[in-house]
């Protein structure tokens, strides 16, 4: 096995301590356990191999992305396997675990002021230089991940009894892949969201203005958004290591915040949420402190 083989495939696990509804499962799909430590892995692969595939990229090809940084870290991982030059773009603000990720693969890490700055550089160095931009926002092979991989696996990991899926909304690729393949499945499978409160600032979870709205997010596939606060995400992510024995980052407190909601109010069901990343990306900043 190399290491791309390694990428899915990841725990489901059961929240026992956390979920105070009997009648109700809830389950972490454990992303962090993707090679790469997120759920990145899976687009960052895709969209990278997919356009080889297509003979977007070649040997020789520089690639350029604006990322938060898990996406980052995942593709400076796939740029380092294929050979290909990558340039990072992140916002100053993102956790410094993060740039030495990126850079310990190889890549260039470039900080700017913010996600929208960093997107707008990226499209303009793409446009302007020799640069491939793999543009996850608005990026088919970025959701087809989700419908090829984490959807399938979900399903028959529940044995097709879910009935809620849960996941925080950033670029939207795993909701809409995952929302694709379980309507398919059955179309009483709930979809729900997160996003941030107007006054939160969650990693990995985004509020985007409608100019920077993800082109692939199609409202039609979510069947309910939750707004979460940053208190209730960082709290819950203290949870999830201290009750639970499982290490994420904030995004994933927030999922969790959102699928602890939907099970207190449903009679009985299966809710699965996406885990998205690992904690340790996170020990500089005051999640845990």
């Amino acid at each position: 096995m190399d290491i791309i083989e390694s990428i899915g495939n990841t725990p489901l696990v059961e929240i026992k301590r956390l979920n105070k509804n009997p009648k109700v499962k809830l389950f972490a799909k454990l992303e962090g356990n993707n090679p790469g430590g997120s759920v990145k892995d899976r687009a960052a692969l895709n969209m990278i191999r997919s356009a080889m595939e297509r003979g977007e990229i070649k040997a020789g090809t520089r690639l350029i992305e604006a990322t938060s940084g898990n996406t980052g870290i995942a593709l400076a991982m796939i740029a380092a396997i294929y050979g290909l030059e990558i340039e990072l773009v992140m916002p100053s603000n993102s956790t410094r675990e993060r740039a030495l990720t990126m850079e310990a693969y190889g890549a260039k890490v470039t900080l700017l002021e913010s996600i929208e700055v960093c997107r707008d550089y990226a499209e303009e160095k793409a446009a302007n230089e020799n640069f491939f931009i793999l543009n996850q926002f608005a990026n088919p092979d970025n959701y087809m991940a989700h419908y090829k991989t984490t959807g399938p696996e979900i399903w028959n990991d529940t044995a097709g009894a879910i009935t809620h899926f849960v996941s925080s909304m950033g670029t939207t690729g795993s909701i809409m892949g995952n929302s694709m393949y379980l309507k398919e499945k059955s179309k009483d499978i709930q979809i729900v969201g997160c996003q941030p409160t107007e006054e939160s600032s969650i990693p990995g979870i985004r509020r985007w203005p409608v100019e920077y709205l993800p082109k692939i997010f199609d409202p039609s596939r979510v069947d309910r958004i939750i707004d979460v606060s940053q208190q209730d995400a960082t709290l819950r992510a203290r949870q999830m290591a201290k009750g639970e024995g499982i290490f994420v980052g904030m995004s994933s407190g927030g999922a969790l915040q959102a699928a602890l909601q939907v099970a207190d109010e449903l009679e009985h069901g299966v809710v699965v949420f996406i885990a998205c990343d690992r904690g340790d990306r996170y020990l500089s900043s005051d999640l845990f402190g």
